[in-house]
């Protein structure tokens, strides 16, 4: 049993939207919705990066959009100045959860991503109160900045050119 990936269109848009997910606030994860509006804008200004829509046997299981990051002010010092990719709206079922599915997807995102447009770092947030998914982050070579954003705190994983990543 393997997860695919698929990139996010308006055709699927539909099947992204069975995606269980409302256990999770919306605070704390982009709904579709919301990710297919960037997935547009991002495609209107040319950004580098994708948003997939995660299948386990044909089963919509998660939705992911890692893409070029616009600088904000809120990011942190070791981001500003430097290209890199932001990790957006990330979401895993809730029946699929805690079976290794969200590390595939992830993994799986972030090399596609990769092999099409080359490797940077990534940032990512997560919110206060989720202590499950910083957990999760860690365990994937991300690390907390104490760096907020609002509510949620910045998460990296850099990619230094001659080590690979840390």
């Amino acid at each position: 049993m393997s997860v695919t990936l698929e990139q996010l269109t308006h055709e699927n848009f539909s099947d992204a939207r069975r995606i269980d997910r409302d256990d999770i606030p919306e605070a704390w994860v982009d709904t579709a919705a919301t990710l297919m509006e960037t997935t547009d804008y991002g495609a209107a200004h040319h950004l580098l990066g994708h948003t997939y829509l995660a299948r386990l046997e044909d089963k919509p299981v998660g939705l992911i959009l890692i893409g070029e990051a616009l600088a904000w002010d809120t990011d942190p010092e070791e981001m500003r100045g430097k290209p890199f990719y932001r990790v957006m709206g990330f979401v895993v079922d809730q029946k699929c959860r805690n079976r290794g599915i969200g590390g595939e997807i992830l993994e799986r995102a972030i090399h596609q991503v990769y092999n099409e447009f080359g490797k940077r770092s990534l940032a990512l947030g997560v919110h206060k109160d989720n202590a499950r998914a910083g957990a999760f982050y860690e365990r994937h070579g991300f690390h907390p900045t104490g760096v907020y954003e609002g509510n949620d705190e910045y998460y990296l994983r850099i990619i230094n050119e001659a080590e690979g990543p840390k």
